[in-house]
């Protein structure tokens, strides 16, 4: 059983930040290098950083399975969009349909407060996660290439689903 739960309280961050680690630790050391993975986890990934991107607009969310956590999403109003800023889901989890209930749950969210699409960016290196995109109707859009600082860029692919 899958559930989706708001994550505003500071268990709830710290859960997602752990979640973080052992996830990015996991796989995008291949894809980016431990150094770039170390950097982006204090600057995005933190209970900090996640703290102050909800002072600015994000919605955090935990994933659950049968009452354990199995993963996280943030999303972010835009004008027409409703951006998936990330969605995670612990290896081990993986293939029990917990991202495709992330990306339904995140679609109903973006219809009910009158958005037309769900966008979100992917490392274009991500392989395995762009062909999942593609497969729940995500089209590549545009590539994005994003100073991060410290000499790091985040080199992706924008991907839209209109609704």
């Amino acid at each position: 059983m899958i559930e989706i739960s708001p994550a505003k309280s500071i268990k709830q961050l710290q859960t997602i930040e752990v979640l973080a680690y052992t996830i990015w630790n996991e796989h995008y050391i291949p894809i980016i290098g431990k150094a770039q993975v170390d950097y982006m986890l204090e600057k995005f990934q933190s209970v900090a950083a996640i703290e102050q991107q909800i002072a600015n607009g994000f919605e955090y969310y935990l994933l659950n399975y049968h009452k354990e956590p199995a993963g996280y999403l943030a999303t972010k109003p835009e004008e027409a969009a409703l951006f998936l800023s990330k969605i995670y889901v612990l290896s081990h989890y993986r293939g029990k349909k917990i991202g495709k209930a992330g990306i339904q749950f995140a679609e109903e969210h973006a219809k009910n407060i009158g958005k037309t699409c769900l966008r979100l960016t992917v490392n274009n290196n991500n392989t395995q996660s762009i062909e999942a995109y593609k497969k729940l109707g995500f089209k590549a859009t545009n590539p994005i290439v994003i100073d991060i600082g410290h000499g790091f860029f985040m080199d992706d692919f924008e991907m839209v689903k209109m609704l």
